[in-house]
């Protein structure tokens, strides 16, 4: 299969960009990542009239913490397990499933919840009830794939190949979230 070259150029503009701006890049990757898995969502969920402040909301996530955070944490990852480590890509994995990811989890629910205005209690009540499901749905169906990531994927593309990953985890997240919203809502009226 051949690419045409307008995507060649652009594959070619981007993995400049990563090679001499990789912060900048994998922010502003992060950000259209992150508010297009928010449209898609919203898309998907049938709405009439899409929500631009929890757009704004996720794409603000990313691009100030999805695509820095991951980049520090596989940099500094790398480092303190160096390739010739016994079973280095195991120690990586287990750091990256069991400590990473279960406070990047609630990291993330609690600051999408700011950025969308929600004060302090109604951002910790959201994690209170969404947290252990987002959690173990990620050890359930994202361990496969970031195993795979640690394994094959150079280091430099690890965080394009997360935040590839995290458009379908937004897809999830923003279904979840609007559940919960929808459940709280009607606790409210009653």
């Amino acid at each position: 299969m051949v690419l045409s070259k307008p995507l060649m150029k652009v594959l070619q503009i981007y993995f400049s960009e990563l090679y001499t701006n990789p912060i900048r890049t994998n922010a502003i990757t992060g950000a259209l990542i992150a508010a297009g898995g928010n449209y898609a969502s919203q898309f998907l969920a049938g709405k009439k009239v899409i929500n631009n402040q929890t757009i704004l909301a996720y794409g603000a996530f990313g691009l100030l913490f999805g695509g820095t955070i991951p980049h520090f944490f596989y940099l500094g990852l790398d480092h303190m397990v160096s390739d010739e480590a016994a079973m280095a890509t195991i120690k990586r994995f287990l750091i990256e499933r069991i400590i990473y990811t279960p406070l990047f989890q609630a990291f993330f629910l609690y600051m999408l919840a700011r950025f969308e205005g929600k004060d302090h209690q109604t951002a910790m009540r959201q994690i209170q009830s969404l947290y252990w499901t987002v959690l173990t749905t990620s050890w359930k169906y994202i361990t496969i794939i970031e195993l795979m990531n640690q394994m094959v994927v150079p280091p430099m593309l690890r965080v394009l190949v997360s935040n590839l990953i995290a458009f379908f985890w937004t897809i999830f997240i923003s279904n979840k979230r609007r559940q919960e919203e929808l459940r709280a809502n009607r606790k409210i009226k009653k």
